[in-house]
């Protein structure tokens, strides 16, 4: 017997969770997804889905807003803080104000309606996949050519002429370009660590595109940025506005996830829509 390819772009690897009180919708969503080729488990509750995603990493779920218990809409939410990257496909049969907008701030894929069109679910979680895949592709890519450019500039930094020795003993001289200050935030550029003030201090690791995207909104305070004026800042050069905004995005997606003591909720990185990002000092 051959196996399914399953739809043009599917993701063999991919996992995904359907979330459903229903067991019938459950299991022909599960039998449905598993023939085009996913690995597909199912959760009965927003309980019992939020337990899954703490223990094992899918790719995507599928998520029903009206549940008993918790509902869809603190599913969401919820999984987004323990998946930060995780994909979502929102499925209600009672489209709400309430429900669209947590979905909006949720960064939900797709909100569809029931009954489900099975080829419109599936065209939605195929494409969501290549996007991700083309996003976690780009990201790589401009991780190696920041770690590139910073081997580059440790090679050509000229050597600093010898001092004599201080008169009195002391902490050895820190360059004033090694950190930048913005309100509660100080950046190591040169270890790309991040440390919040407060209680307790928090210090986290950055890659070298978020690291450079922040310096970028560090040195323009108050000033909105666009997608491809921070690529630039990024990469070095000019990127169209659609490749600058999928590459751009997810940076700032987890920079919020780092820095922001509420990320969905961002009080220093804010968005402009339509124009872009500034790191607010007010």
């Amino acid at each position: 017997m051959t196996e399914n390819p399953g739809p043009p772009g599917a993701d063999p690897g991919a996992r995904l969770l359907v979330v459903d009180d229903d067991p019938n919708t459950r299991a022909g969503l599960r039998d449905l997804l598993s023939l085009m080729g996913y690995h597909v488990e199912e959760a009965g509750s927003g309980h019992e889905a939020l337990s899954l995603l703490e223990s094992e990493p899918y790719d995507l779920m599928v998520l029903d807003m009206r549940m008993p218990g918790m509902d869809g809409v603190e599913a969401m939410q919820r999984a987004r803080q323990i998946r930060p990257d995780l994909l979502i496909v929102v499925l209600t049969a009672h489209a709400t104000l309430e429900s669209a907008i947590a979905a909006v701030k949720s960064d939900a894929v797709d909100y569809l309606l029931k009954p489900i069109n099975i080829e419109s679910l599936s065209a939605v979680i195929s494409h969501a996949l290549r996007e991700r895949a083309e996003q976690l592709r780009r990201q790589h890519l401009l991780d190696v050519v920041g770690q590139a450019l910073d081997t580059l500039r440790q090679t050509d930094r000229p050597v600093a002429p010898a001092s004599p020795p201080p008169t009195s003993p002391g902490p050895p001289p820190v360059s004033l370009e090694r950190f930048l200050h913005a309100g509660p935030l100080t950046l190591d550029r040169q270890k790309r660590l991040a440390v919040m003030k407060g209680a307790p201090v928090r210090t986290v690791e950055l890659t070298e595109g978020e690291a450079a995207i922040l310096v970028a909104l560090i040195e323009h305070p108050n000033q909105v940025l666009s997608c491809s004026q921070l690529a630039r800042a990024a990469m070095g050069y000019d990127l169209d506005k659609w490749t600058a905004q999928s590459m751009v995005r997810p940076c700032i997606h987890r920079l919020r996830r780092k820095i922001e003591t509420t990320p969905d909720e961002p009080r220093l990185i804010r968005t402009v829509r339509g124009r872009g990002y500034f790191l607010s000092l007010a």
